[in-house]
């Protein structure tokens, strides 16, 4: 199968500088495909990353390496072998972590892989001591049979010979792994050809989608143009450079948000059609609800009057009832005298 891609994103890439190991320069003017990649003829794991025909990145991963997140968006981790530090700027706080987590998962594999290899070594090791053990024996049986002088010069001569076989089975142990070697260089070079037709196919893609989003940031990047050809030789300079490229890659960010917040504005103005309708609705209702509302202070009013004038013909009728009541009480003392009257009429007839 030889080398697989088996994780892929995108994210500018940074160098320390071998100068003054603080610095950190730009490795890629904009943001390039990254990608985890396994070689299972070797069971090793490298990351690697192309612009344009120039590579970048080819970091192969050893248990011994580190993934350091320095920033919310920005990682490093330290490669022995390359002599440098490579540093990672990514668009969002998301992609840094997933990174991260597959830096940790391939290394655990490393480890395993090179566990397994030392195991395989460990085995082979034993297996030829064994041999080694049973050959000097048939030697000393020889040795016994024969004389003081042979036995003298027959020890240093299987001394030598043990020695130059061991060096030979060096040399023909790494005479095939340079075989190996090259031949996997040879399907690694193959590959990273494929990959780079790939990354040429999507750093063109990418330029397209770039270009139409470049509006606001045609600006920034003209002022640092403009201070990379002013500044190039100063190495507070190129720091300035970094920190502009980290600027680009926030605004960047910014851009998606504010595409993002573009597209539910978007969406959300397909709705008012939908509320201008429903607000002259509710304008008409309430212009009902005013004019009712008119008419019925109107009749309150009208209705009030009329209660204010039957209050007051309650409270006359009241006035007429009682003098007519004070009057009937009167006639009722008159007439309660009159029977009195007639009864004593009655009692003296």
């Amino acid at each position: 199968m030889g080398e697989q891609p088996i994780f892929t994103t995108r994210a500018h890439v940074f160098q320390i500088d071998p100068s003054t190991k603080k610095n950190w320069v730009p490795a890629s003017k904009q943001a390039v495909t990254v990608s985890y990649f396994y070689d299972s003829t070797r069971n090793s794991y490298r990351i690697i990353s192309v612009d344009g025909s120039k590579v970048i990145i080819n970091s192969t991963i050893t248990p011994n390496m580190n993934f350091t997140k320095t920033s919310q968006k920005f990682g490093q981790w330290a490669d022995s072998r390359a002599n440098t530090v490579f540093g990672l700027g990514f668009a969002s706080e998301q992609q840094l972590s997933k990174f991260a987590e597959k830096f940790l998962e391939v290394k655990e594999a490393a480890k395993l892989a090179r566990e397994k290899s030392q195991e395989k070594m460990e085995t082979s090791s034993d297996q030829s001591q064994e041999s080694g053990r049973e050959t000097p024996s048939g030697n000393q049986a020889s040795s016994l049979n024969g004389t003081d002088d042979e036995k003298i010069s027959h020890v240093p001569d299987d001394t030598a010979l043990k020695t130059e076989n061991d060096r030979l089975k060096s040399v023909v142990e790494q005479s095939k792994k340079l075989e190996t070697e090259l031949q996997v260089l040879k399907d690694r070079n193959a590959q990273l050809t494929d990959t780079l037709h790939e990354a040429n196919s999507n750093a063109e893609s990418w330029r397209s989608k770039v270009t139409q989003s470049q509006g606001e940031n045609n600006q920034l990047r003209h002022k640092i143009s403009e201070l990379e050809d002013q500044c190039k030789e100063v190495n507070l300079e190129r720091e300035r450079n970094a920190q502009l490229s980290l600027r680009i890659q926030e605004l960047e960010a910014d851009l998606q948000e504010k595409e993002q917040e573009l597209e539910d504005l978007r969406k959300q103005a397909e709705t008012i059609p939908q509320l201008m309708s429903k607000c002259e609705s509710i304008t008409a209702k309430l212009q009902a609800a005013e004019t009712a509302n008119r008419d019925l202070s109107e009749k309150m009013t009208l209705l009030q009057s009329e209660i204010d004038d039957s209050q007051q013909n309650q409270k006359n009728m009241k006035s007429e009832l009682k003098k007519f009541m004070d009057a009937l009480d009167g006639k009722i003392d008159e007439l309660h005298e009159v029977r009195q009257s007639i009864s004593k009429l009655g009692v003296d007839n």
